[in-house]
């Protein structure tokens, strides 16, 4: 009985060891196998931006979300948020090309750098890694192919501004596929002279689709040399669905069409530049035939071109074409167990947001509630603003840029105010006064603020007030001083025409364990090495 009792007893402690080592095991985390990553980037977006598509989600009456569910409240469903720093090395704020660069190197970057590290040596980044791994890869952007984001993500250059060099280094790193805008930068100069046989093959090659003009001061056609490394080249959408391998697609000669013009587009089955969601699908596409997965960097860079001129209802279009291009993002990889999607900003611009007023405050009402029996009314203090107002931003026409395009081409004795604001007041909802365009047009190119006035013809005007420090595109001012004269109206602030350093969001969505370590306040140097971790 005693051995009996004693071999029992081992048994017993044998098995409980064992037990216990299993239940020790099975809390260790293990790791996911990840087969794809795709990072989408907001360029530009920020909790505010993020803040506007879910207020028009939500509340516009007329939402053309008609689920009033966004992308990213999906990408929340079993997902998990995390947020970022995107300062540089020894920065406060960053810019595109250093952010984008610590994502996609995970090394600190100086400012306006590509691909290098705060120190200007080239790093390794992270479709150099996958391809090492035998993994597709590709670059999709509705900017251009050599802007700052794309470019981080797969050359080395010591200033983002080297749009020239740019395209070599990409087709050395030689990213599967890389579709964007940007063709003038891979054209020889000779392609401008209109009459010459290089300009005629390449308006036929593009189904003239696209302006044929050159960027270059050199004789270097790198859609030639794209061709001999095996690329195949696509000028339009319908050149882009029969693309079915290595693929270069460049479908506008600079910048894509901003959101408003593609809202207006989507639905003309004739349009002929792709639209961001389009040329992610067929990105998705052609990479998901690769049987050791890929890495696909989607960018929706024009949220902040449309930040840093402070139009609002362009930057409305742009975060519903990121929600477009999101939702078919997720669809794609619908069940999927062996997808990792990554969802950030390299920062935010402009610093948005709704506010409430001393403007046009609601007059006393009544209420139906008890509290208000007997005829009390309801005042409230301030204008808080009403959700309508989500539909007039929703319904802007033109863009900013696009409505001064149009002013600077009619006839110069007839830039005047009243022309600016017949335009304003034709393509948006929110109108201007006769008295608003003359400050605007009044005011210099690059308004660093200085107290007194300016003479316009024979009339002298006050200077609108604008934080000129903080507003540095020359170019873009008229556009920064419009979203001024109509803020109000709009309910809307803008802090600058800038970046910010407010931290960014990061959404993730995969197997739980993958998810994890992206679920905390992060570095974008942190975010690009756990996103080349997950892919390893």
């Amino acid at each position: 009985m005693k051995i009996r009792m004693k071999k029992s007893c081992v048994y017993c402690l044998i098995s409980l060891a064992l037990l216990s080592c299993t239940a020790a095991d099975s809390v260790k985390p293990v790791a996911a196998k990840v087969k794809n990553v795709i990072m989408i980037i907001g360029d530009g977006m920020g909790p505010q931006q993020v803040g506007l598509l879910l207020s028009y989600a939500r509340q516009a009456p007329h939402s053309v979300i008609a689920s009033r569910t966004t992308a990213l409240d999906r990408m929340m469903e079993q997902g998990r948020l995390g947020i970022s720093m995107t300062y540089t090395a020894d920065t406060l704020v960053t810019d595109s090309a250093a952010s984008a660069t610590q994502l996609a190197t995970g090394k600190f970057a100086g400012a306006e750098m590509i691909g290098l590290d705060k120190d200007g040596n080239p790093q390794e980044n992270i479709i150099e890694k996958a391809r090492l791994m035998g993994k597709a890869t590709g670059l999709v952007s509705d900017t251009r192919i050599t802007h700052a984001t794309p470019a981080a993500f797969a050359a080395h250059q010591t200033h983002r501004s080297q749009e020239n060099t740019i395209p070599e280094d990409l087709l050395a790193t030689g990213a599967d596929v890389m579709f964007s805008g940007g063709l003038s930068f891979w054209l020889p100069e000779q392609a401008n002279d209109k009459k010459s046989a290089l300009h005629q093959q390449l308006a036929q090659m593009t189904g003239n689709s696209i302006e044929i003009k050159s960027s270059r001061k050199d004789a270097k056609n790198l859609l030639t040399i794209a061709q001999q490394q095996g690329y195949t080249l696509a000028f339009n959408k319908a050149q882009l669905q029969q693309a079915t391998g290595k693929t270069l697609g460049l479908f506008a000669a600079s910048g894509m069409a901003n959101g408003i013009v593609e809202t207006q587009n989507r639905g003309d089955a004739l349009h002929t530049e792709p639209t961001l969601k389009e040329m992610s699908l067929q990105a998705l596409k052609i990479l998901s035939r690769n049987e050791q997965g890929f890495f696909l960097m989607i960018e929706s860079g024009q949220i902040d071109w449309a930040a840093h001129r402070n139009d609002t209802g362009l930057l409305l279009h742009e975060m519903l074409r990121f929600n477009d291009t999101l939702n078919a993002v997720l669809d794609w990889a619908e069940n999927r167990q062996d997808t990792l999607i990554i969802v950030t900003a390299d920062h935010e611009t402009g610093g948005f947001g709704f506010s409430y007023s001393g403007v046009d405050i609601p007059k006393p009402h009544t209420l139906p509630g008890a509290a208000f029996a007997g005829g009390t009314l309801f005042q409230p203090n301030f204008n808080f603003g009403n959700p309508d107002v989500l539909d007039k931003i929703y319904a802007q026409q033109l863009s900013y840029h696009d409505i001064f395009i149009q002013f600077d081409k009619l006839p110069k004795d007839q830039q005047t105010p009243i022309k600016l604001t017949e335009l304003v007041n034709r393509y948006t909802e929110f109108k201007i006064t006769e008295a608003q365009a003359v400050k605007i047009l009044a005011t210099e190119a690059n308004p660093l603020y200085r107290a007194g006035h300016m003479s316009l013809g024979e009339k002298t005007v006050p200077k609108m007030e604008v934080n000129g420090a903080f507003f540095v595109y020359q170019k873009e001012n008229r556009e920064n001083l419009l979203a001024q004269a109509v803020s109000v109206s709009q309910q809307v602030v803008w802090a600058t025409g800038t970046h910010t350093s407010t931290p960014v969001f990061v959404f993730v969505k995969g197997e739980e364990q993958t998810m994890q370590p992206f679920a905390k306040i992060l570095h974008h140097t942190q975010l690009g090495r756990l996103t080349i971790d997950a892919l390893n």
